[in-house]
């Protein structure tokens, strides 16, 4: 591994090139076989009401809003009916932290799409939103995600996750959960047998070394539990939001291939980087795949918080593995946790 100074000098460095074909190197080391995984899912968003006001998000509304909502069972049964009918295998299922839903609503809700869907792969609920589900039903961390996987869960996102550095936090979203809340949750997941991801999202007035600080924090966690499936970094989305109004300039895409780059051969014990396509454009995001990144995530059938926040980018199957074609590699469709589904 590198050291936090050797990974700010790497921010610091102008020879773009040279950090891409170092990461690039760290890539064909772990995944040599010359492959690019993506994956069919579909976000969705159970609900929009939220407690916290991040400052980032343009997606939330405050509780007893008129605006809000909380999507019956019978709309995610349809939206996962068409993830399947397009060949997906699996749902991200995240929403704001509503304090009126208890864990009895979310052990219903996944139940329930067990029984009617026993194939899907539930990949929800971010580490604020276990928090908070924990908080208002009066248990444990430990006690809500063994309660949430007996009812169906199969894994649990990287969202929440912003900077990992207080300082950051406390500026951005001082009412979500702290650093340590995060990492605890990830960890206690990891020690009960789960996957999970790990994300980033920068260019949101952070310093360099708030980076840095979160690579490390992540590497350690991974060393301890090996329980990350994926690293995933994307860039803040400013238009329309609260946070916005103070970043005068959003990530370049020099900003995003070099964080890419040293995220990838800082986190060597990550077996898989994603690299993006829908903060940074489908043309971007097959540059950042001789940056590091092995996966090129999903087609995502729908997606409603970036794009409440301006980001307008979309594609499909065809395109993105003509994308990773066209970058040179092979086109490979994955499951949720990173398993090759097929070989072509």
């Amino acid at each position: 591994m590198i050291t936090n100074q050797q990974a700010m000098d790497m921010f610091a460095s102008t020879d773009l090139q040279g950090l891409g074909l170092a990461a690039d190197a760290v890539r064909q080391r772990l995944h040599p076989e010359g492959i690019v995984t993506y994956q069919i899912d579909r976000n969705i968003n159970y609900t929009n009401f939220c407690t916290e006001y991040c400052t980032f998000c343009n997606f939330y509304k405050p509780m007893k809003s008129a605006d809000g909502y909380i999507l019956s069972k019978e709309t995610i049964f349809a939206k996962i009916q068409e993830t399947f009918d397009l060949g997906g295998t699996g749902v991200l299922m995240q929403g704001g932290l509503n304090s009126d839903l208890k864990i009895e609503w979310y052990e219903d809700l996944l139940s329930s799409i067990k029984n009617r869907f026993p194939a899907i792969h539930l990949h929800c609920f971010s580490a604020p939103e276990i928090g908070c589900i924990a908080e208002v039903s009066g248990l444990s961390i430990r006690e809500t995600i063994i309660r949430l996987r007996a009812s169906g869960l199969d894994s649990i996102p990287g969202g929440g996750a912003e900077i990992l550095d207080d300082e950051v936090r406390f500026r951005i979203s001082r009412l979500k959960c702290t650093t340590e809340d995060w990492l605890t949750m990830h960890r206690t997941a990891h020690e009960l047998g789960m996957r999970t991801t790990a994300t980033m999202m920068f260019g949101c007035g952070e310093r360099l070394e708030h980076r840095v600080r979160h690579f490390e924090r992540i590497r350690q966690l991974q060393e301890e539990t090996g329980g990350f499936t994926a690293f995933i970094p994307w860039m803040f989305q400013r238009e329309g939001t609260s946070l916005g109004r103070f970043i005068k300039q959003e990530a370049t895409a020099v900003d995003y291939l070099k964080t890419l780059a040293i995220s990838r051969i800082y986190l060597d014990n990550f077996e898989n980087v994603q690299a993006s396509w829908l903060t940074p454009g489908i043309q971007l995001g097959q540059v950042a795949l001789r940056f590091g990144g092995n996966d090129l995530g999903s087609i995502l059938i729908e997606e409603n918080v970036v794009s409440t926040a301006g980001c307008t980018n979309k594609t499909n199957e065809e395109e993105l593995r003509g994308a990773i074609r066209d970058a040179g590699f092979r086109p490979v469709k994955r499951d949720t946790l990173y398993r090759a589904m097929y070989i072509q």
